[in-house]
Order: C-alpha cells, then structure tokens, then sequence
C-alpha cells in the first residue's frame, strides 16, 4: 500500500470527522437531540473531557495528561505508519494502522484546540465559531464533541429477577460516540479479528531436503 494511499485515508476521516463535530457544535446547543432514522440512530450533543466513549481520566491535571499522551502517541504513530509503509506491511494491518491513527489525531484537535475556537456549549445555547469573547478555555483543556447515538433498545427494563438492576431501565447501546471513536474502535476491532492473517507464522520446521538418503561411497556408480 502506498503512502499517498494512507494520507488520503487518515484526511478523509479527518476532515468527515471535524466537518461533523463543527456542524453540531455551531447547530446544536448541549444535550440537544434529533431523530435521523428511526428512534435507533440520532445525533445527541454531549462534551467529554475524558477518553473516548465519555470515560473520564483525573480531572483537570488528568485531561492534561491524557492531551500529552495523544500528542505523543500521535508523534509515534507518524513515524511507526512511515515505517510499515516502507517495510511493505500486510495491506489490511496498515489499513487498521491508518484507523487508529485517524481517530486519535481527530480527538485530539478537538482536546488541543477546540477551547480556543468556540465559547462553551450550554442547554439551549448553541456555540460559535472564534467568538468575539475569545474561547471557553486554554490550550490542551477542549473537550472532546460526540453525537452518534444507536440506543436500538430503548424504554426497556431489567426484569425484577435480574441481579443488582432488577427494575432498572435497560438501554442498548448506550454510549455516545464520535467518528474518530468509531475509526479507533474498527481499526481495533479488525486487528483481533484478522491478525493471523495480518501476521502469518512463519512455518519454523525444516523443509524436508531434496537429496536421495541413499549411501554414497566408492562403489556406487555415477551414470
């Protein structure tokens, strides 16, 4: 697979990721839900300030901290996608490379940069694009814009046998996610799948030798 292959892959999902993100933080105030196919598939704004699918990581000293390590596990994964390029990697591994590469520049230009851009989103406030009042926050303190939201089982509940949430409301799929979430995760996703194919084993036995077993001395004839 060729370089130009591979940054044609990584800005794609980049610029579909950040097209979307800028469009619900510009159109969509904070919690603001819509119905795209059915009661299953809807964009729902939400803001985190933690890892992908909403999780949280120590603060703010750990939203710092968490930045840092997207920015140098981006760094790396410059060189280490160069590298496999150039080696002649397996096709698919790189594909899944380019995935996780994609997905985590994308959050983090939301973690580096989106605090400097917009105001802050709030219930029935919608933000904007380099206000006048300057951004919500510093550098390296954005948070992270999600909208994909699949609950495909919904107003549901825990029969009251179940252990620990008998009664409960059940929802499935819960999480809230973003594109570069979703290119992380099917990168991911396909490595487990197809890494025997993306790392055959090489067979370690000796090749069984060509030579005839038969005896070699003085008194064999060469014909």
């Amino acid at each position: 697979m060729k370089g130009r292959q591979v940054a044609f892959l990584i800005i794609a999902i980049l610029l579909a990721d950040q097209a979307l993100k800028v469009y619900i933080k510009t159109n969509y105030y904070l919690g603001e839900e819509h119905n795209v196919i059915g009661d299953w598939f809807r964009l729902h704004f939400v803001e985190n300030e933690g890892m992908a699918w909403g999780w949280k990581f120590g603060g703010d000293f750990g939203k710092i901290i968490l930045t840092l390590f997207r920015l140098v596990a981006v760094i790396f994964g410059t060189f280490y996608l160069r590298s496999i390029v150039q080696k002649k990697y397996h096709k698919g591994f790189i594909i899944c490379a380019a995935l996780i590469y994609a997905g985590a520049l994308g959050n983090l230009i939301d973690s580096m940069f989106y605090g400097l851009i917009f105001n802050n989103s709030e219930p029935f406030l919608v933000a904007q694009l380099l206000p006048d009042t300057g951004g919500y926050t510093s550098f390296l303190h954005g948070k992270v814009v999600d909208m994909l939201y699949f609950p495909i089982i919904h107003d549901a509940k825990f029969p009251a046998w179940f252990p620990v949430w008998g009664g409960e409301d059940f929802e499935f799929f819960r999480p809230v996610f973003n594109l570069a979430d979703a290119s992380i995760s099917t990168g991911v996703i396909a490595l487990l799948i197809w890494q025997k194919r993306f790392f055959p084993k090489k067979d370690d036995e000796p090749k069984p030798s060509t030579e005839t077993e038969a005896v070699v001395n003085d008194s064999t004839q060469v014909l």
